[in-house]
């Protein structure tokens, strides 16, 4: 009548503990994040505008209308 099969007690196999450290995980992925939105804007930059205009927008030091061009 009854079944002899035994079931496991983990969900779906899924280990107990993680293999990496959770704030390592963060922080990996905020850095992510962040050097692909540099990218995203660096690619969608102004010609004159420089890669330091770029990373001074991204960083909230200034402001698009504040870079300058460079002389000519």
């Amino acid at each position: 009548m009854g079944s002899s099969k035994q079931h496991s007690t983990e969900v779906l196999h899924q280990r107990s503990k993680m293999p990496f450290c959770p704030m390592r995980m963060a922080f990996g992925g905020f850095a992510i994040a962040l050097t692909i939105g540099y990218f995203t804007l660096y690619t969608m930059k102004k010609p004159e505008a420089s890669a330091l205009d770029v990373a001074r927008v991204a960083t909230g030091t200034s402001h698009p209308a504040n870079t300058h061009p460079p002389p000519k």
